[in-house]
Order: C-alpha cells, then sequence, then structure tokens
C-alpha cells in the first residue's frame, strides 16, 4: 500500500488538508507550482494566498453562518482558524486578516511539518492510483482542468471579482469619518459619505466606464457574492444604495445622516491599506482610477492593488462526489475547495479540512464518517453530493440546515437555536472521529 498521501494545491483547502493528515501522523506530498510559477490571479510565493477581499465575514456564530462555519472548523482543529485568529486585523463584527501574514503563517506551518514534503511541480493528470487530494482551486491550470473535464464528465465556470485597495495617507478624512455600523466593533472602518448628486454622477459614471475583457465575461454565469459593482449599479439607480453603499446606521461624530456611504476596511494590521467594501470590479485600471475618485475622501487616493476579474472553475459534484469529498469513480481520490462548489474562503478551507478527516478514516481501512447536516459543515457536504440539476457555488448559509422541531418566529432567536444545534452536535461528532 501507497503510504504517502498526495495533496495538489497550496489554496486554503490544500493547505487545510496537508497539514490535518499530517498532524494526524500521516505522510503528506504537497504539490503546488509555487514559487517557480503563478496563476493569473496570483502574485505572492506563499501558500494561502487570498487573491480577493480580506476578510472571511461575520465572526459571532449565533447571528452569522460563515461565523458558526468557523466555529465549527475551530472545534475540529482548523489550521486556517488558526492562522486567521493569529493575523486578524479589525473589522467590526468580521474577521478580516492581514493577507501577507496570514499567507506567512500558513506556509511557515506547511513548512516546518515534519510529515508534510513539498514538491515544486504542476500535476496536470488526475493520478491513475495511490491517495489523492485534488484541491486546486477555482484557477485550475489548463492541462489539469482538461483532464478532470475528460474524465469527470464536463466542468462548470462562473466568473468573480476583488476590489481595488487604497492607501491610507492617501484617503482625503476631511470627506471621511471612523466608525462601525451602528457603533459596533469601535473605529473600524472608515467611511466615505457622499451626497445625492455625488452619488448620482458616481453611479452615472460607474455604468459608462469601459471595462476590460468584457465580451469574454458576457459568456458566463457570475456568482452572486462577488458580483462586480457596476453589474449591480446597472440593475437600478439605487441598488448601491441597498447594498454595498448603503447608509444605514453610519452616522459621524456630529451624528449626521448621508446619502450613501462607501466603507473602507483595513488590508493589514499597521492600517497602510484600506479595501473598498463591495466593489470588486471588473472596469479597466485606468477607469477604477478615474470613477473610484469621483468619491470625495478618494479624489487623491494612491491604488495600490486594482480589481480583477476572473474565471472560476468547478465540478458538478453531485454527479461526481459522494458525501465525503470521494471520487464515485475513483474513491481513493477526493476533492476540496472551491472546485468542488463551495464559494468562499472559509467553505473552501472548510471542504479541505473534511476531505482530510475522510481520507485519514479511508486510509486507516475505516469507513468515513460524514458529518449530518445539522452542523454548517455537513450541511456542505450534502450540497455538493445531492442530486441537483441547477447545481451552482454555496456559501454558508442558515437556510442550507434543516428546521428546528419547533417554529421560532424571530429571526435572531431561531439563528441562535440552530448555532446551538450545530456546535453541539459538532462536539459529538468530533468524538466519532477520534474514537
Amino acid at each position: 500500500m501507497n503510504d504517502v498521501i498526495n495533496v495538489v494545491g497550496a489554496g486554503l483547502a490544500g493547505c487545510e488538508a496537508a497539514f490535518k493528515l499530517a498532524s494526524l501522523g500521516l505522510k503528506v506530498r504537497l504539490y503546488d507550482i509555487k514559487p517557480s510559477s503563478f496563476t493569473p490571479a496570483h502574485s505572492n510565493a506563499d501558500f494561502g494566498e487570498l487573491v480577493c477581499s480580506n476578510s472571511l465575514k461575520g465572526s459571532d456564530p449565533f447571528t452569522n453562518a460563515c461565523g458558526l462555519l468557523k466555529e465549527e472548523m475551530r472545534m475540529l482543529g482548523s489550521l486556517i482558524m488558526r492562522a486567521a485568529d493569529a493575523t486578524s486585523v479589525p473589522a467590526g463584527g468580521a474577521l478580516a486578516v492581514d493577507r501577507d501574514r496570514f499567507a506567512e503563517y500558513i506556509t511557515a506551518q506547511i513548512r516546518s511539518h515534519p510529515n508534510i514534503q513539498i514538491i515544486c511541480k504542476e500535476v496536470a493528470s488526475l493520478p491513475d492510483n495511490g491517495f489523492n487530494i485534488i484541491a486546486t482551486g477555482p484557477l485550475t491550470c489548463d492541462s489539469l482542468a482538461s483532464d478532470i473535464k475528460s474524465k469527470l464528465g464536463g466542468g462548470l465556470h462562473f466568473y468573480d471579482a476583488s476590489a481595488p485597495i487604497v492607501a491610507r495617507e492617501s484617503i482625503d478624512m476631511s470627506h471621511a469619518f471612523v466608525g462601525d455600523r451602528y457603533g459596533r466593533g469601535g473605529d473600524d472602518y472608515i467611511n466615505c459619505p457622499l451626497n445625492e448628486d455625488e452619488y448620482a454622477l458616481f453611479v452615472e459614471q460607474l455604468l459608462a466606464a469601459e471595462r476590460a475583457h468584457l465580451h469574454e465575461f458576457e459568456k458566463g454565469e457570475i456568482f452572486e457574492g462577488c458580483m462586480p459593482i457596476e453589474v449591480m449599479a446597472a440593475r437600478g439607480r439605487d441598488t448601491l444604495r441597498f447594498g454595498p453603499f448603503k447608509p444605514v446606521g453610519l452616522r459621524d461624530g456630529a451624528g449626521n445622516k448621508f446619502y450613501a456611504v462607501l466603507q473602507l476596511r483595513k488590508e493589514n494590521v499597521q492600517g497602510s491599506a484600506y479595501n473598498l467594501v463591495g466593489c470588486q470590479t471588473n472596469l479597466k485600471f485606468p477607469e477604477q482610477k478615474r470613477v473610484f475618485s469621483l468619491i470625495p475622501a478618494l479624489r487623491n487616493a494612491e491604488f495600490l492593488r486594482y480589481g480583477v476579474m476572473h474565471r472560476n472553475t468547478y465540478i458538478n459534484s453531485p454527479a461526481v462526489l459522494n458525501a465525503d469529498f470521494s471520487l464515485k469513480c475513483r474513491p481513493q481520490t477526493f476533492f476540496a475547495g472551491q472546485i468542488t462548489g463551495v464559494e468562499g474562503y472559509v467553505e473552501s478551507a472548510a471542504s479541505g479540512l473534511l476531505a482530510a478527516i475522510h481520507m485519514h478514516a479511508v486510509f486507516c481501512g475505516k469507513q468515513p464518517v460524514v458529518p449530518k447536516n445539522v452542523c454548517m459543515l455537513g450541511a456542505l457536504s450534502a450540497h455538493v453530493s445531492t442530486p441537483n440539476p441547477q447545481f451552482t457555488p454555496m456559501n454558508a448559509n442558515f437556510g442550507i440546515l434543516p428546521a428546528l422541531p419547533e417554529r421560532i418566529r424571530d429571526k435572531k432567536a431561531r439563528y441562535a437555536a440552530l448555532a446551538s444545534r450545530s456546535l453541539e452536535y459538532i462536539a459529538e461528532y468530533k468524538r466519532l472521529i477520534e474514537e
């Protein structure tokens, strides 16, 4: 029997899977093309690079579905959650990280583990034998993507985008104020208000701005969770005011209300870079500078990174995967990450954690214990394995958990009850897999 497990891809899912397996005492070969080459969206030589936002979404497990997923992962020993907690930056009710320190932390843990051998090599096809976890992510290299498509009966794709980042010192604070929505979380955000005329001009110019490679992206699905701001604005003049520019709960020190507000979130611990929250875009770079500089606080902004849009590939998981993330046709090969059709940083890492737990069972000759769908981990497992002719990427959300025995009308109380049931089950699940 092959005594080494191959993990292909050192993103969030691959690093989570490799580290979990290594921590369970198994030998792992971790394959990745870094640092000899990069995908179009990557630039950091470290593993676990975040290519879009630096936010891992809400923190509270009792009010936020992704917060619940994060807590479930912590209970099961997640490396990614440990890295995020160690490199967090203030973000109100969200868990945001310093993306460079985050990747450095993950890379150091991976490189220093005695059970992990790192191999810098592109894997061009699905392995024919051995124990394997494929976690190559949404930007899987063309050769492997083609092989997966040919062997698994086709592939799917959608498009997503990232937001620009500006230098803190270039933000005009005479037209901005600090503070979180409803006063929660201290002064974690810089808020950039617009009056009605400024907002109308911004939307007008946003819609008129030239986009990058529009002809390519018109052919694909756009994931709602990463909707480009110009696409969102095209749905109606006030769409942004009820979305990323909503002014609700935001007032300056004098108690003033505003017509629309763009929030900026810290990108790093030192607070030298800020992300334009909700402003993921496919505009050409000069157009991004022109349009976003119409916002009074950003008139002289220095753009450290412009937003980009890229294609994400995922497989038709319900047709080819079991609930434990193994291939139906090759039960010793597992998939993990966004390529499986889970959407989001945390969700991707969660699938890597589950794939590793299940792989460990298979490697040891045991039957994998798939978590029940009463927890977020189990609900995501069900999403990727339940037959669905309209299968699309899915974020963690309370709607994918089964209803409670008794109806609770109050949403906050209902979410808290769902979370309590999930965490109670995860404690039981942990005992089951450790027996």
